[in-house]
């Protein structure tokens, strides 16, 4: 009976690390990582096997990159995540998931992933090299510095997309990285609106940028982001030469317009946007309307 009773206990203590583990890696963050398919697309290359298989490596790459992140931001910000309403149940935080395994864990996420993007060819693994650089920079001090945060998260995005099409050897417009960029800071900003709602006034204590940002601030700076991304993606559905001539991409603007509304009010009336990706999968008229803007796009670009 003792020797079942400590099996018991060793499977228990196995499963609650094995779930720590999967908790640090953050899964539900690999659907940002899903921007690596947006030049294959909008080179019309979607349907090419080859160069679906080499984006599909470039997006592996980048979910294994992000997570070794998550885990190392993490580590940096436990002591801060102790005080958050919500981080404090974060593996690293509470205590669930030891510095060493963590730190383990991280290092190995991150040769994965670099081993993984070289595969894709040596201009992806160098995009893939600058987005862990970003990150780590804005992990360990960019993150403490007013407004250069946000532009860190948007540059996180922009690195993703950029390795999408190098990954395939195509030229994507302009237009796209911009639209990328700016929906990016959008999110951002959210995030720290959210963060100022749910930590009042502790906020400075978790983290010391927040300090410098006020609810008008960011309101502000959230209202011109929204209007510039309105703007710069209406004019790449009508602009950009990769698209058809007959600028039918626009059908595809009232999609946009309601996913940044519906996104704003979720923010302002349901006190959401500190995880956007959980807004994305649980809210289900924003999931309708990715899913219907993608339809759209791809038909627009595909019926020929």
């Amino acid at each position: 009976m003792q020797v079942d009773a400590n099996a018991t206990v060793q499977v228990r203590g196995g499963a609650r690390s094995l779930a720590a583990l999967v908790a640090a890696i953050r899964l539900k963050q690999w659907t940002k990582n899903l921007i690596v398919f947006g030049p294959l697309v909008f080179a019309y290359d979607l349907l090419s096997p080859r160069l679906l298989a080499r984006v599909m490596v470039t997006f592996v790459a980048f979910c294994l990159l992000s997570s070794s992140i998550y885990v190392a931001n993490d580590l940096f910000d436990a002591e801060s995540d102790r005080q958050h309403p919500i981080k404090q149940l974060r593996p690293i935080a509470s205590g669930t998931l030891s510095t060493s395994r963590a730190l383990l864990l991280a290092l190995a996420l991150g040769v994965a992933g670099l081993a993984l993007a070289a595969a894709a060819g040596l201009p992806v693994v160098l995009a893939a090299a600058a987005y862990v650089a970003l990150m780590l920079g804005y992990s360990a001090l960019l993150k403490q510095l007013v407004v250069l945060d946000v532009f860190c998260i948007a540059g996180g995005f922009v690195l993703r997309a950029v390795s999408g099409a190098l990954a395939i050897h195509v030229v994507i417009s302009p237009w796209l990285y911009l639209c990328t960029a700016l929906l990016a800071l959008f999110l951002a900003l959210s995030k720290r609106q959210n963060e100022l709602l749910v930590l009042r006034d502790s906020a400075g204590s978790h983290r010391r940028s927040l300090d410098e940002y006020s609810p008008e601030m960011l309101e502000q700076m959230t209202s011109i982001v929204t209007a510039c991304t309105i703007m710069a993606y209406a004019l790449y559905t009508f602009s950009a030469k990769s698209l058809p001539a007959d600028h039918s991409m626009m059908l595809t603007i009232p999609f946009v317009l309601y996913g940044i509304f519906r996104y704003y009010y979720l923010v302002h009336r349901r006190s959401l946007g500190g995880a956007p990706e959980l807004v994305l999968l649980h809210d289900i008229p924003l999931m309708l309307d990715v899913i219907l803007w993608a339809a759209t796009a791809i038909g627009v670009l595909y019926w020929k």
